[in-house]
C-alpha cells in the first residue's frame, strides 16, 4: 500500500526537485532525478521518469531537454523571471516599515520561486545597506486589520504612541486612543500611512501605521463615509490622494502655480507625470499649475529647491514658505 501511494506523488516530487534545483545552467539528469526519488523511499525507473517529466508538459510546465552544459532537463519559464526576483528583493530590503525578521522571511519565501543556484547568485547581488528598519513586529497584523475594516466599513479603535525626550534625558513612549473611520493605506516614503477620519472632527487624519501600538475592529460602528470629510464621493483615490498631498501631511488641496527653472523639468515630470501641463515662461524658465494640500509638505518639498522654484499663488503658500524661511534664518542667525 505504501509502495502505491508513493507511486502516485512521485510526479510531484520529480516537478519539487526540478523547480528547486534546475535552470538552464544546472539540467538535472535522470539519474539524480531517480536518485532524489529513492531518497524519499520511492523506486524508479528512466521510463517512468520519461513518462511522469511528459506529462507535467503536457499540464503546461514548461520543461525543456537539453544536452548542454549537460544531458538533462530544466525549468524553462518561472512565475518570476530572476531580474524580477532581484527587484523584489531591493524593494524589500528598501523598505523600513519591514523589520529585520520580516526582511530575512520574505526574502528566503522569494528565494523559493527560483532555483537554488539563482537564489545564491541573486544573493550575492542584492544590496543590503544599513538603513533603520522598523522594529514594530505587529506591523503586519495591524495592516491585515486595517484592510479588513476598510473592506467591512468599520471604525477601528487605535493605540498610537510617540516618543518623547524626559526632563531626564531618557526616551519615552507617549500613547493615545483614536476612533477612526479607514479609508486607505498607503506606502509612501519608505512608510505605511493610515488615511481616515478621526470621529471627533471633519476632516482627514494621516497616521503612521508602524506607531499604531494595536487595532480593534468595532463592528458595531460603521465608518463615517469619506464624501462626508474628503472631495471624493463615489470612491476613496488612494493614489490621487497621495499626489496631492506631500510627505503626508494632511490640508485641503487647491490649485497651486509654480515658476520653475527649465533644469527641474524632469523632476517636475518624475513628481506629477507626463501629464501636468508645462507652459513656457520666458527662456529658462517654466511654468506648472498642480493640484496640491497646502501643507508644511509642500512647503518643504519647494524650499528644498532654493531658488528655482518661485510660488506665484496662492498668497497663503508664498507666506508659509516666508515664515519658514525666517525661523531658518532665526536659527543661523551669526551675532
Amino acid at each position: 500500500m505504501a509502495n502505491k501511494y508513493n507511486q502516485k506523488i512521485k510526479i510531484l516530487y520529480i516537478l519539487k526537485n526540478l523547480m528547486r534545483n534546475s535552470d538552464e545552467n544546472n539540467p538535472l539528469d535522470t539519474e539524480s532525478i531517480i536518485l532524489d526519488l529513492k531518497n524519499h523511499g520511492i523506486e524508479a525507473e528512466r521510463k517512468s521518469v520519461y513518462k511522469d517529466i511528459s506529462v507535467l508538459q503536457e499540464f503546461g510546465y514548461d520543461i525543456i531537454k537539453t544536452r548542454t552544459p549537460k544531458s538533462g532537463y530544466f525549468i524553462a519559464d518561472r512565475e518570476f523571471e530572476v531580474a524580477e526576483i532581484r527587484l523584489l528583493c531591493d524593494a524589500i530590503q528598501a523598505a523600513n516599515f519591514i523589520t529585520q525578521k520580516k526582511t530575512k522571511q520574505l526574502l528566503s519565501k522569494i528565494y523559493s520561486l527560483v532555483s537554488t543556484s539563482q537564489a545564491e547568485k541573486i544573493k550575492n547581488q542584492v544590496y543590503v545597506d544599513n538603513r533603520p528598519k522598523c522594529t514594530n513586529e505587529n506591523i503586519y497584523y495591524t495592516i491585515d486589520k486595517l484592510h479588513t475594516a476598510i473592506q467591512d466599513n468599520r471604525q477601528v479603535q487605535i493605540e498610537y504612541r510617540k516618543r518623547k525626550i524626559t526632563a531626564s534625558n531618557e526616551t519615552q513612549y507617549e500613547t493615545k486612543t483614536h476612533f477612526i473611520s479607514p479609508y486607505a493605506l498607503i506606502w509612501s516614503n519608505d512608510h505605511y500611512y493610515l488615511v481616515g477620519n478621526n470621529r471627533n472632527y471633519s476632516n482627514i487624519m494621516i497616521t503612521r501605521v508602524d506607531r499604531i501600538k494595536s487595532v480593534e475592529i468595532l463592528t458595531d460602528s460603521p465608518r463615517r463615509s469619506f464624501s462626508d470629510v474628503s472631495e471624493y464621493k463615489d470612491y476613496f483615490d488612494s493614489a490621487d490622494y497621495a499626489n496631492k498631498h506631500f510627505s503626508m501631511f494632511s490640508g485641503d488641496p487647491e490649485s497651486v502655480e509654480l515658476i520653475c527653472s527649465n533644469e527641474l523639468i524632469d523632476d517636475m515630470i518624475d513628481k506629477f507625470g507626463d501629464n501636468v501641463p508645462i507652459l513656457k515662461h520666458g527662456d529658462e524658465r517654466f511654468k506648472i499649475i498642480i493640484n496640491a494640500a497646502v501643507s508644511e509638505g509642500l512647503v518643504s518639498w519647494i524650499i528644498q529647491y532654493g531658488n528655482k522654484i518661485e510660488v506665484k499663488k496662492p498668497d497663503a503658500l508664498k507666506k508659509m514658505i516666508l515664515n519658514r524661511v525666517d525661523e531658518i534664518k532665526n536659527v543661523y542667525r551669526i551675532l
